[in-house]
């Protein structure tokens, strides 16, 4: 008990600070009400009528908590940390669940390591889950192991906030000793369930998985509430379920207490365009979902879900990470407050120091001797072909009958030839595959993300343009490229693990829009990211076709499909 505290409480003594006059965002009772929200240090001391020895005058305007992101993954912004801190604080988001997983996949320790460092003493609180799934698949290469004994050697150092996302729930339900132990490990575990369903989503459950965030329907979102799940509705850039589950909710009446909102991987430029969090609240709002409704699912929900009992609310003994809003419906922020501290106001910009990593964390990309051979793709009638979904990460296995001539593959006819390179020093494998859907005409597009071990990935028209979009992600250490002609267009370096930069000077936001842009001069369809859409097709947990460095992979079978 601190007697201090109690007294501004009762308002026997002033409080160091006052918020007056203000509509805050009552998160219990799930309504809007005028109050005075008094603060000391860190801490809400009492809601009503306050006097305090600092006043903050918030007539006609809203005071809500800070938003938090309940799962998400920094590398996917395309900068350090640091550097996406500095671009969603100002949206209000002062919290994130963070799962560091692409970076262990390429550095393990070292790159676990680092994300620590980047987040330490920084004006928002970081919360890391440990992975679960390095490598996400047996099948595939990845630059290094995460196991058990890594997540103690972590736990030891750092604050270990639970265990990321379950992706492997094979390993769940077959009881794998490995799996088992790293279940044991930890108190908070996040899902990744995406087709699972029925008794098999029961065992999931039971086995101390709390969340999901790969739902993609409505119908998938609800049958994981009816047993106890909590819902991350995630909004990113390839992934966009909020509008079908928030709209079954509205349409069904469902309570929302088990829904919370995240990002998952969310680039910086539709950080720029839209907002972090605040989109999601904002277009929940225009679903139908009432405004202290919509705030709630993105506050105290997921604070009740991770245990964080003293955040998310406007309330005695809850920290003071406050919103200052002029319109609740716009959800635009006129200050930013953490722990009770101004960290941001409209008109400010915000530059956090970060650190420098070490090396080898920019020497990731190995390859190995590369020429077209490598890249021919002996066909057959009803040839497994990846079959693009806009706005989804899920694809559709199409069994096709491909150009061909002397038995090898044709790109044509809207199929393009994919390959995964393996760029982690550790054999080279190659894999060649189809794509449909994506519509690239003339040329080549590279990157060195690729979900989740982070192989490169290419795709194209021509052999040439693939090799040349290979030589230069090389060259740069990893990240994304445009080629076309045997020249390259545009690149896009991505050095720290291939996975995204630390350059502030860097306009990464516009680089990669400019290469959008030239990406749908080459034919690329309006309705598809083409650089988070290729980062996610190599990922063997999304159902229903991939291509990893192994082969091509049937994710529903759950082997390789020839």
């Amino acid at each position: 008990m601190n007697e201090k505290r109690i007294k501004m409480a009762l308002g026997q003594e002033k409080a160091p600070l006052v918020f007056k006059n203000a509509t805050i965002v009552d998160v219990f009772t799930r309504r809007l009400r005028p109050a005075d929200v008094a603060v000391d240090g860190d801490c809400i001391v009492g809601v009503g009528r306050y006097s305090g020895q600092t006043e903050i005058d918030l007539s006609g305007k809203y005071l809500m908590p800070g938003l938090v992101d309940g799962h998400m993954h920094f590398e996917s912004s395309l900068v350090s940390p640091r550097l996406f801190l500095e671009q969603i604080l100002p949206w209000g988001t002062t919290t994130v669940i963070a799962d560091p997983h692409e970076i262990v996949n390429v550095a393990g320790m070292q790159g676990m390591e680092y994300m620590y460092r980047e987040t330490e003493d920084v004006p928002a609180r970081v919360h890391w889950m440990l992975p679960s799934c390095v490598p996400a698949n047996a099948l595939e290469v990845n630059g290094a192991d995460f196991g058990p004994s890594e997540m103690r050697r972590v736990a030891k150092r750092y604050p270990a906030f639970g265990l990321g996302e379950v992706m492997d729930a094979g390993a769940v339900l077959s009881c794998d000793p490995e799996m088992a132990e790293k279940l044991s490990l930890f108190g908070r575990i996040d899902g990744h369930a995406p087709g699972l369903s029925g008794k098999e989503l029961a065992a999931y459950r039971l086995a101390g998985v709390l969340t999901d965030h790969e739902c993609s329907t409505f119908a998938e979102a609800k049958e994981r509430v009816e047993l106890g799940f909590y819902v991350q509705i995630r909004q990113g850039t390839a992934a966009k379920n909020l509008r079908d589950i928030v709209s079954g909710i509205v349409r069904e009446g469902l309570p929302t207490d088990r829904f919370f909102f995240c990002t998952d991987d969310k680039h910086l430029d539709d950080v720029w365009k839209e907002g972090h969090i605040s989109y999601c609240v904002r277009l929940a709002m225009e679903l139908g979902i009432p405004p202290a409704e919509a705030v709630r699912m993105a506050t105290l929900n997921p604070a009740l879900a991770y245990g964080l009992e003293n955040q998310g609310a406007i309330a005695p003994g809850y920290l003071a990470d406050l919103i200052v809003l002029d319109n609740l419906g716009e959800m635009a922020p006129e200050q930013v407050y953490v722990g009770g501290e101004r960290v941001w106001q409209k008109g400010e910009t915000l530059e956090l120091p970060h650190h420098a990593c070490h090396r080898a964390l920019k020497k990731t990309v190995k390859l190995p001797e590369l020429g077209t051979e490598q890249l021919q793709l002996p066909v057959h009638p009803d040839f497994p072909v990846i079959g693009i979904v806009p706005g989804e990460i899920v694809t559709r296995k199409l069994l096709l009958d491909p150009r061909e001539k002397d038995g090898l593959f044709v790109p044509g006819d809207g199929l393009l030839k994919i390959a995964v390179i393996e760029r982690h020093g550790r054999g080279g494998r190659i894999a060649v595959g189809i794509v449909e859907g994506i519509g690239l005409q003339g040329g080549a597009i590279g990157s060195t993300i690729a979900h989740d071990s982070h192989n490169m990935i290419l795709v194209g028209d021509n052999d040439e343009d693939m090799l040349a979009a290979a030589r230069e992600l090389e060259r740069c250490q990893g990240g994304y490229t445009l080629v076309s002609g045997g020249k390259v267009l545009m690149t896009q370096a991505l050095s720290i693990g291939g996975l995204f930069t630390d350059r502030r000077q860097e306009d990464v936001v516009g680089n990669v829009a400019r290469m959008k842009e030239k990406a749908r001069q080459m034919g690329v369809r309006p309705d598809i990211d083409p650089f988070m859409t290729l980062s996610f097709l190599s990922l063997p947990v999304i159902p229903e076709l991939r291509i990893i460095d192994a082969g091509i992979y049937d994710a529903v079978e759950k082997k390789l499909a020839r």
